[in-house]
């Protein structure tokens, strides 16, 4: 199994897709870190050396701007925004969508499961005299 970025790249797939697996990396970036290194997208990662492997990883390191110092970066960036107070960090903060979306209906990935409505219960009439 290839291990690049400190991923597991899974051996059945093609290289151009496995390399998505990457926190970062997508089909786009993907291709043109193997149009650097000279392969061809098509082969499985099972069928790479380890020179080509290691051909990959160099580039990845030499890019930059994947897996953890990304993902430090990306929530930096979310940590920035809600502590200046700005209307996307209290967005943030709350739990809501950021970017715009309407939220009296749907938003319920974000939101999470609606909560059951608490409705007082509905008290029996007293019974009439002479009935």
């Amino acid at each position: 199994m290839a291990r690049i970025a400190g991923v597991d790249l899974p051996r059945q797939k093609r290289v151009e897709i496995a390399l998505t697996y990457i926190y970062g990396i997508g089909v786009s970036r993907s291709n043109k870190i193997l149009g650097k290194a000279g392969i061809d997208p098509s082969v499985r990662v099972k069928d790479l050396s380890e020179e080509e492997t290691s051909r990959i990883a160099k580039i990845i390191d030499m890019e930059g701007g994947v897996e953890g110092d990304l993902r430090k970066d990306v929530a930096m960036n979310v940590k920035r925004l809600m502590e200046i107070g700005s209307y996307r960090g209290m967005r943030h903060r709350r739990n809501l969508p950021v970017r715009g979306q309407r939220t009296h209906t749907n938003a319920r990935t974000r939101k999470g499961p609606r909560r059951a409505l608490i409705r007082p219960r509905a008290t029996p009439a007293p019974p009439k005299p002479g009935a």
